[in-house]
């Protein structure tokens, strides 16, 4: 599938990642891997599967660690680094407004994991551009539990991706601000948005047990263990990273590139990190 010309798409990767750490306080959230691929890494491939590809069609915003992020993407994305604490998901938006000039633009959240069995990364969004008037708002949503929960639109949760018309975006400042409050609630006021169903798993990978149930996800019923790796114990249902090693057992984990498991260490439902890092998930 590949969106018309008048689309661009934005993925944001400034945050922090606070409720992560401190498996972030050296990484930043959208360098973390999922399923052996970053977070970012598949929100590009999510895009490039739309036929945005290159930096006229695709940037990403960065700022804590964001050096990280900049090596990361490389000449793949127009990279718009913030000075100081990062925009938000409005303000950055905003300080790209002379990059976007005058496109649509597809918003995607680095940190979102979404996996639908019936559609590839790119084509399993694509409804969102079915029929779109290049007026509304459009937001990639899921039906909520209890449809009159604060935060939901129409029923449904935000699943990670929206798409925004040029008139909402020109007058977004490069400053501090959220999408909800100054671009979707005002939409929805206006009856200008619309929610589009996704079909498929969704994790926002915030939380360390989001993050764990997304990797688990990625694994499916075994193991998802790199060709880099080194195991010489027992791993069931669990992640395993490039240049790992690990001689213990792991069920339900992840395990980081470069991180150890020793013989004597029997690890269930946690993240291991380098240097001997664990983030339990409950």
């Amino acid at each position: 599938m590949t969106t018309s010309g008048e689309i661009c798409a934005v993925v944001l990767a400034a945050g922090e990642g606070t409720r992560l750490r401190p498996l972030t306080e050296h990484v930043p959230k959208a360098l973390c891997p999922v399923g052996n691929v970053t977070l970012l890494d598949r929100a590009l491939a999510r895009v490039a599967g739309l036929g945005l590809t290159g930096p006229d069609r695709v940037a990403v915003n960065a700022c804590y660690l964001g050096g990280q992020v900049v090596d990361r993407v490389g000449s793949r994305a127009h990279l718009s680094v913030e000075p100081g604490d990062p925009l938000g998901t409005a303000g950055g938006i905003g300080n790209l407004r002379d990059w976007i000039a005058g496109r649509g633009v597809l918003v995607g959240n680095a940190d979102a994991y979404l996996a639908d069995p019936h559609a590839a990364p790119g084509p399993d969004i694509a409804a969102l551009f079915d029929g779109w008037d290049g007026e509304t708002v459009r937001l990639l949503g899921q039906p909520a539990p209890d449809p009159r929960e604060p935060g939901t639109f129409s029923g449904h949760r935000f699943v990670g991706f929206s798409l925004l018309p040029w008139q909402r975006v020109r007058d977004l400042p490069p400053t501090f601000g959220d999408l909800v409050r100054t671009v979707w609630r005002p939409a929805e006021a206006a009856g200008a948005l619309e929610v589009v169903a996704f079909p498929g798993t969704f994790y926002d990978t915030g939380t360390p047990g989001d993050y764990l149930a997304a990797n688990l996800h990625a694994a499916g019923d075994g193991n998802l263990i790199d060709p880099a790796a080194t195991v010489t114990g027992h791993c069931e249902r669990s992640v395993v990273g490039a240049d790992a090693v690990v001689a213990g057992a792991v069920n339900r984990s992840v395990v980081w590139p470069g991180a150890t498991v020793r013989p004597d260490e029997r690890l269930h439902g946690v993240i291991r990190a380098a240097d001997g890092l664990t983030v339990t998930t409950c």
